[in-house]
């Protein structure tokens, strides 16, 4: 489980800040089309995080307001690299 939820929300930070280089191409450069590809794949990958996040929460004995915030942060850019430090916490 650990090792999901960390994968999980290192991937989703990450793609954040794919999708924030892809649309700095777009306004800058008029190169759209990583926003097209990223943006969807981020998308999904959110959605992974937040499902992770509510079915595992009570295995990581984190109340539902430290769910949220784990939500919350996910949907800021570097966000879930803090939470895959409270996950790492909650591992040992």
């Amino acid at each position: 489980m650990y090792r999901i939820l960390h994968w999980i929300s290192r991937l989703e930070a990450a793609s954040y800040l794919v999708l924030l280089v892809a649309t700095a191409f777009k306004y800058l450069a008029d190169y759209d089309r990583g926003v097209t590809v990223i943006g969807p794949i981020h998308g999904v990958l959110y959605l992974v995080f937040v499902a992770a996040i509510l079915r595992w929460f009570p295995e990581l004995k984190w109340s539902f307001r430290r769910a949220l915030a784990a939500m919350v942060l996910g949907s800021i850019p570097l966000g879930g690299f803090l939470v895959d430090r409270w996950i790492h916490r909650a591992a040992n």
